[in-house]
């Protein structure tokens, strides 16, 4: 399976979408946020959501390319905002990889 942020990186959308998002993400909560598409319950983890977030995501690309009568470009950027705040958990999180100490004595 592809890393999720190697997949999220090969992502190109419209430039306005994407500064609206960025606008948009330090303000991100992930609780009040993520109950929006996930519901009541239990949360996924930053890479569960991540993947799942790209996937609505995908889909509401689909509707807008297409013209869909229903694509809502507000919605479009809440969801952005969402995978821009969950990649960004998402990288906190991972260990960072260090080379081991080399003992200079």
């Amino acid at each position: 399976m592809q890393d999720v942020l190697t997949r999220l990186a090969a992502v190109r959308r419209p430039t306005l979408l994407m500064q609206a998002a960025r606008i948009g993400a330090p303000e991100y909560r992930r609780d009040r946020r993520l109950r929006r598409y996930f519901g009541i319950g239990t949360l996924p983890g930053p890479a569960e959501a991540l993947v799942r977030l790209i996937e609505i995501e995908s889909w509401q690309d689909e509707g807008r390319r297409a013209g869909d009568a229903g694509y809502s470009p507000a919605r479009h950027v809440d969801t952005m905002i969402a995978v821009l705040g969950e990649a960004a958990l998402l990288m906190e999180t991972r260990a960072p990889v260090r080379a081991p100490a080399l003992d200079r004595s």
